[in-house]
C-alpha cells in the first residue's frame, strides 16, 4: 500500500482548507525525547515518493525531510525524558502532537482539521480530527510528518551521542539494542534514559 492524499481530500470537501497530518516517533526506546511533527501538505506540491518513515532508506528520508521542508508548512516539537517519565509515553507522545500542532499556530498557518497516526486522538485535541490507524502508510500528509518526526529525533539522537559516547546512540537511537543494554551495564544509566522503561527501572 501507497500513501495517497484520499483521507485529505474527503476532509477538503467537507469545507477544511488546511489538513495537517501528525505523527511521532521514539515511543519505544530506552532513552531520548519522543518527537511529532505536524505536516500542512500543498496539493498542487506533494513530493514525491512520500512513505512511512521506516519503509525508506536513510538517504530517501533526507531527501524527503528536505523536500517536505521547501514545500510544505511544518512544525516540530519534543516531549522530553522527565516528562515520559512523568505522565507515560502514550501522554507523551500525545503531548508532542499537540505542541506541534501548536507550532503551526505560532507561524502563523493553523491547521483547520487534523490526521492522526493511531488508533487514539489525544485528549486535549479542539480541532476537528479523525485517527487513521498505520496512517503514515496511507496518507501523504501523515507520512510526511512520520518523515520529518524521524530524521529530527535522529539529529536528536546523534547529539546526545556525541556527550554520552559509548551507548551507540548515533545508530540505535536510544533503541534497546545489544550494545546499548551492555553499555547501560558498563557505564550505567545517563540523565536521558527514561527511568519509567522496565529495563532501566530494573537496573535502578
Amino acid at each position: 500500500m501507497i500513501p495517497d492524499f484520499s483521507f485529505e481530500r474527503a476532509a477538503m470537501d467537507r469545507g477544511f482548507l488546511r489538513i495537517a497530518g501528525v505523527d511521532e516517533v521514539g515511543r519505544g526506546p530506552l532513552a531520548g525525547p519522543v518527537t511529532a511533527a505536524a505536516v500542512v501538505l500543498d496539493p498542487m506540491r506533494i513530493p514525491e515518493g512520500l512513505n512511512d518513515s521506516k519503509k525508506l532508506s536513510k538517504k530517501a528520508r533526507q531527501r524527503l525531510y528536505d523536500e517536505i521542508i521547501e514545500v510544505a508548512d511544518v512544525s516540530v516539537a519534543h516531549a522530553s525524558v522527565e516528562e515520559i517519565d512523568e505522565i507515560n509515553i502514550l501522554r507523551a507522545s500525545h503531548l508532542a502532537m499537540m505542541r506541534a500542532l501548536d507550532g503551526l499556530h505560532a507561524l502563523g498557518r493553523p491547521a483547520d482539521y487534523t490526521l492522526i497516526d493511531g488508533n487514539m486522538l489525544p485528549r486535549d485535541l479542539t480541532l476537528p480530527a479523525e485517527t487513521i490507524i498505520k496512517g503514515d502508510g496511507r496518507s501523504q500528509s501523515i507520512a510526511a510528518a512520520s518523515i520529518v518526526a524521524k530524521v529530527c529525533r535522529d539529529y536528536v539522537m546523534l547529539s546526545l551521542a556525541q556527550q554520552h559516547p559509548g551507548y551507540g546512540w548515533e545508530t540505535n537511537m536510544g533503541y534497546g539494542s545489544k550494545s546499548h543494554m551492555l553499555a547501560l551495564q558498563k557505564l550505567g544509566i545517563t540523565p536521558h534514559h527514561r527511568r519509567s522503561f522496565k529495563p532501566v527501572h530494573n537496573m535502578l
